[in-house]
């Protein structure tokens, strides 16, 4: 491992102690490595919800994905490191996986946990299927 090993770090927030661990962390390979972050929260599209209409639903989740990334953002910045950030919408491991690709990131630093455990067994783990399918290293933050 060489010191230019890790430049840039994409991290996944979902607004989770696990996704805030996640942050941290990456926080110690800028110091280590100046590395660039990379922070992205994903509305995924695909559960179906009736209490609300479609429209509303993303609505909400585009507001609380966009709190979630300015309050990370805000919290790197009292750090002195600037960060790129990314709200996108649809299956959270393949957006996660296109925007490390693009971006060219060495690194993904995702929470163990973050969904509800109902949502977790429907869904399945996104840091498990990050770590089986991602095209760069990962670290899974406990």
């Amino acid at each position: 491992m060489t010191v230019n090993s890790f430049k840039k770090i994409l991290v996944p927030l979902d607004g989770s102690t696990y996704s805030e661990k996640a942050l941290k962390r990456a926080c110690e390979f800028v110091d280590a490595f100046n590395s660039e972050i990379i922070l992205i929260y994903v509305i995924e599209k695909s559960i179906p919800i009736n209490l609300l209409d479609r429209k509303e639903y993303l609505g909400i989740l585009r507001k609380f994905g966009t709190k979630i990334l300015d309050k990370s953002k805000l919290t790197l910045s009292k750090k002195g490191i600037s960060a790129k950030i990314f709200l996108k919408e649809g299956n959270i491991v393949n957006e996660i996986e296109k925007l490390a690709k693009k971006e060219k990131c060495d690194l993904v630093v995702v929470g163990n946990k973050g969904l509800g455990s109902v949502a977790r067994f429907l869904l399945g783990s996104v840091s498990n299927k990050i770590s089986q399918s991602s095209s760069c290293s990962v670290l899974i933050v406990k």
